[in-house]
C-alpha cells in the first residue's frame, strides 16, 4: 500500500529543521527503497539553483513523502518517527493512503528535475467512491499523481499531484476545481541529499 505523508512546519521552526537536516536525511535513507516521491514544500516556487537547506524563513512550509508500506501502522510509525516531528518542528502531520496512478517514482519521471517550476498540489473534497478518481488526460509535467483514500481504500477524499508547471495557476489547473472544497498549491522540489 502507498501512503502520502505531509509534515507542515510550525511557525519559526526553520532553524530547528536546518539543525536536524542530516538526521532527517539519514532517517529517510532507511526508507529509500520504499520512496515514490519526496521533497520540501515552499510557499512559492523555488528558483533554479536554490537549495532547500538555504531557504529563508518565509518560504519553507513543510515536506512531503510518498512511500510504500505493507500496513498502515508502518506508515504512521514512519511519519511520527521522523526527527523533525520528534523535535517539535511541525504543527501537524497528514497521513493518508494514496494510489500511484502513474505507476512510477519521481526518479522515473523523464521530464527532469524541477528547476523553479516544481509544484505540490493538494486537493481535498467530500468523500466519493474511489472509482470516481481519474488521472488528467494531459499528463505532461506530472511527476506523481493519485487519489488520497480512506483508511480502507474504498473512498476518495482528495488528490495529490507533484508536477512541473508554468506557474501556480497552471499547477492548480491539474485538478478540477469544482470537485474540491479546498486546493493548496505550493512550490516543491525533489528531496534528498544535496
Amino acid at each position: 500500500m502507498d501512503f502520502f505523508c505531509y509534515h507542515r512546519d510550525r511557525a519559526g521552526s526553520l532553524p530547528l529543521r536546518q539543525e536536524l537536516l542530516e538526521r532527517h536525511w539519514s532517517y529517510m535513507d532507511e526508507f529509500a527503497k520504499q520512496m515514490i516521491a519526496r521533497g520540501p514544500v515552499f510557499d512559492e516556487p523555488v528558483g533554479a539553483g536554490t537549495e532547500a537547506d538555504g531557504e529563508d524563513e518565509g518560504r519553507a512550509v513543510g515536506s512531503v513523502h510518498i512511500a510504500t508500506f505493507t500496513e498502515a501502522a508502518q506508515a504512521w510509525a514512519f511519519a511520527f518517527g521522523e526527527p523533525g516531528y520528534q523535535a517539535g518542528a511541525y504543527r501537524d502531520v497528514m497521513v493518508r493512503r494514496w494510489r500511484n496512478d502513474l505507476e512510477r517514482t519521481m526518479w522515473d519521471f523523464e521530464g527532469g528535475k524541477p528547476e523553479g517550476d516544481g509544484y505540490f498540489v493538494l486537493g481535498l473534497g467530500a468523500p466519493l467512491p474511489v472509482g470516481d478518481a481519474t488521472v488528467p488526460e494531459e499528463r505532461e509535467g506530472l511527476i506523481a499523481y493519485g487519489p488520497l483514500l480512506s483508511d480502507d481504500g474504498e473512498t476518495w477524499v482528495g488528490t495529490v499531484a507533484l508536477l512541473r508547471a508554468d506557474g501556480p495557476e497552471a499547477a492548480r489547473a491539474v485538478l478540477d476545481g469544482e470537485r474540491y472544497a479546498e486546493i493548496e498549491v505550493h512550490g516543491w522540489e525533489f528531496g534528498g541529499r544535496r
